[in-house]
């Protein structure tokens, strides 16, 4: 049987009839969509990615993953927003709670560590004390390679490397996903012949955990990649009919606009299960940097239930009344613990011995989405059968085509991010970053041709002498440890 992601949409106060009325805007923006797709510079190529992605380069990240799992005990992910989030998202949902912490004859794959998400030398600082003496290697993701938190954190890590196992080792052990032609990262990787993945030019960062971005790392940990992109495909497939009446992606797009225009500015999604954590992280880079433009947008927040209940609780069930909530349920968890009998019964939950802790969270879930309900909250479900590899792939591809969708209909581009580009450029001016030179390259005079003509020669008599030189030094050259220099912090040597 076909496991499968439902929707829910019982509890919004919201009737087939109400959402049906944008049957036709829906159709039209599907088509576009899919129209679209065509031009290779449209940033719609996740749309088909399922179905359409390169075998070869999903061979070669799989044999990548075995040899990082063969010698190293750490991959370190550097990346920031797309670049690790969807990752991160899969490696931690899938995975057992608590992965990194395990005994490595348990995990049997390196610890997955994430850097280049911040720019805190505490973080950087503790992670070169958690590396220690253990073998590592490093997956940096960039498509330009010049933000600013991944860029340094290669540099640094690249130099703790190049100083642990010598160049050519190092080289070895450095994986770069970046763009196929362009870009520093891709110069770099080009000149120290590193591993490289591409970072299909026609998807952006938050779209593109499914592909080598994400499914390196992924496969790392792992988790069977090919169940992940087989429910992304039979997602891909499911949501390809654009009426509105049989598709549940793009209800969920069309209800959840509706609220907005409801005055309903805040969604919270929540989850039951701490596994989902950084799914929630995701989505909300998604959802936020997709929508929120021109003064219009969705809010995206998060809360994982029950613990925030006992924070955030109170204010959702009785402040003010600008939210709705799309909770996502599990229907069978992995494993589950028996409540059992206790003699003295001092804190009262004898009622619920025999039964299992999954049906105590479920009840929870029951109750609490009555209660919101009954306080101007509406709540929409999100149902997958279980947890898994196939499961997730069609969750992730459903919150895509919906994220494409309901940016669509809110009327801005759900695929550009102009807004994150202000703090940057403030920054840069605060650190005194050189402006670059802009000057158009003048032509040479009839006088400057005739002095490079006279002095060439020259030129290529200085230029053999240096070519015999580097011949000489290049084999001592390889085993040097590099002269790049970093900002050194206190580990540095």
């Amino acid at each position: 049987m076909i496991q499968n992601v439902k929707l829910d949409f019982k509890h919004t106060n919201i009737e087939e009839k109400d959402f049906m009325k944008y049957a036709e805007e829906v159709a039209i923006a599907h088509e576009e969509l899919h129209k679209k797709i065509k031009d290779k510079k449209e940033p719609l190529g996740w749309l088909e990615w399922p179905t359409k992605y390169d075998k070869r380069e999903l061979e070669k990240i799989k044999k990548s993953a075995k040899k990082i799992q063969s010698d190293s005990d750490i991959l370190l992910v550097i990346g920031i927003g797309g670049s690790y989030l969807g990752a991160r998202a899969v490696i931690e949902a899938l995975n057992h709670t608590f992965y990194n912490y395990l005994l490595k004859e348990q995990r049997k794959t390196p610890q997955i560590i994430y850097v280049g998400n911040n720019l805190s030398p505490n973080y950087i600082n503790d992670v070169i004390d958690l590396i220690g003496t253990r073998d590592i290697s490093i997956n940096v993701i960039s498509k330009s390679g010049t933000t600013t938190e991944p860029a340094i954190a290669f540099r640094i890590f690249r130099e703790l490397l190049e100083n642990k196992y010598g160049l050519k080792e190092a080289k070895k052990r450095i994986y770069v996903t970046t763009d196929k032609k362009q870009g520093a990262l891709k110069q770099i990787a080009d000149q120290e012949d590193y591993t490289t993945f591409v970072i299909p030019s026609n998807i952006g960062g938050r779209y593109s955990v499914l592909t080598p971005v994400g499914l390196l790392p992924i496969a790392v940990s792992g988790i069977d990649i090919d169940k992940l992109l087989e429910g992304a495909r039979f997602a891909e497939e499911k949501y390809l009919d654009k009426n509105l009446k049989y598709n549940d992606c793009y209800k969920y797009a069309v209800i959840r606009n509706m609220l907005y225009r409801n005055q309903k500015g805040i969604e919270i999604l929540v989850s039951y299960e701490p596994k989902l954590h950084y799914l929630i992280e995701w989505w909300k880079q998604l959802f936020g940097e997709s929508e929120g433009k021109g003064g219009k947008g969705i809010y995206p927040t998060g809360a994982e239930f029950t613990t925030d209940l006992h924070s955030l609780g109170q204010y959702i069930q009785e402040g003010k009344r600008f939210l709705f909530e799309t909770t996502i349920n599990i229907k069978e968890s992995a494993t589950d613990i028996k409540i059992n009998q206790d003699e003295d019964n001092l804190d009262e939950l004898n009622y619920l011995v025999g039964k299992g802790l999954e049906e105590v969270n479920k009840k929870a879930m029951e109750g609490v989405i009555k209660a919101h309900e009954e306080g101007d909250v509406p709540n929409l479900i999100i149902t997958m059968d279980k947890l898994n590899e196939y499961n997730l792939g069609h969750l992730i591809y459903f919150f895509e085509l919906a994220c494409a969708m309901s940016g669509t209909l809110l009327g801005v581009n759900p695929f550009n991010q102009p807004g994150v580009e202000k703090y940057k450029a403030n920054m840069f001016e605060l650190l005194g970053k050189p402006q670059k030179n802009e000057e158009p390259i003048k032509a040479k005079t009839k006088k400057e041709s005739k002095s490079t003509k006279e002095s060439k020669s020259t030129k290529e008599t200085k230029s053999n002498k240096e070519e015999k030189t580097k011949k000489v030094s290049k084999s001592s050259k390889e085993e040097k440890v590099s002269k790049r220099k970093t900002s050194k912090g206190k580990h540095a040597e």
